[in-house]
């Protein structure tokens, strides 16, 4: 339960990660809320294991999936940010987070997940790092727009890899957008740590999660998005980590 998923492909290319993959709570954590709610967007990113385990096939590509939901630890935060154990999702208070054993949470979930890609790193120095995540088309707590997009691309201030695959998404028409839903110069803590930090280009793929809802549709996406990982991995390759 605590190690992260680990899928075995060709090193030194493209890493795949994860964050999200999961809506798995160890047995000795309650975390207070019903059932029915492990099936939303707050507990996975629904679709994200799926692409993930699609790409990973097609590009023969390594990858690594956390093995806990975010409402137990959110591997996407720095240690120290509020939201690592979040009190509400989405306007859904997390009761069983209230007095969470946080250094307990940190060390048998959050360290072994980041010890794992830093392992993976080391060991590979991929090319290139991709995260799969997928958003909500709407979030409930404020009864906010319709996020049009289909896939969105998140970056900080590595814009390397972000630069080619918005082209390559837009050429195709897909309704892309350029840190949307959301910016990664603020969600971004897991390519901010292993990618940017080493020099490594990264970018964090987001879909809309109606859009990967069952196998079919992850196979549509896994059919778009592979070649333009594979693309976006030669080009930086044959420029020497530079975007053209």
């Amino acid at each position: 339960m605590t190690a992260p998923r680990y899928i075995p492909g060709m090193p030194g290319a493209i890493l795949l990660i994860c964050d999200h993959a999961s809506n798995a709570v160890p047995p000795d954590i309650d975390l207070g809320i019903a059932p029915d709610m492990f099936g939303k967007h707050i507990a996975i990113d629904l679709g994200s294991a799926a692409l993930t385990e699609a790409l990973a096939e097609a590009l023969d590509a390594p990858a690594i999936l956390a093995s806990a939901s975010r409402l137990v630890i959110d591997l996407n935060r720095p240690v120290d940010s509020p939201g690592l154990i979040p009190l509400v999702s989405d306007g859904h208070p997390i009761p069983g987070n209230v007095d969470a054993d946080r250094a307990d949470r940190i060390a048998r979930l959050y360290v072994p997940y980041h010890e794992a890609i830093a392992s993976a790193i080391a060991v590979q120095r991929p090319v290139l790092l991709a995260a799969i995540h997928s958003f909500t088309p709407q979030l409930e707590s404020v009864g906010g727009p319709l996020r049009p997009w289909e896939i969105g691309i998140l970056s900080n201030n590595d814009r390397r890899a972000a630069e080619i695959a918005l082209s390559l998404l837009t050429a195709q028409g897909l309704v892309t957008g350029d840190n949307e839903p959301y910016s990664g110069r603020l969600l971004n803590a897991t390519l901010d740590r292993h990618g940017e930090a080493n020099g490594i280009a990264s970018l964090s793929i987001e879909i809309r999660n109606d859009l990967i809802a069952d196998a079919g549709d992850v196979a549509r996406w896994a059919m778009i998005l592979a070649p333009i990982l594979a693309e976006i991995r030669n080009r930086l390759a044959s420029n020497g980590g530079l975007a053209t």
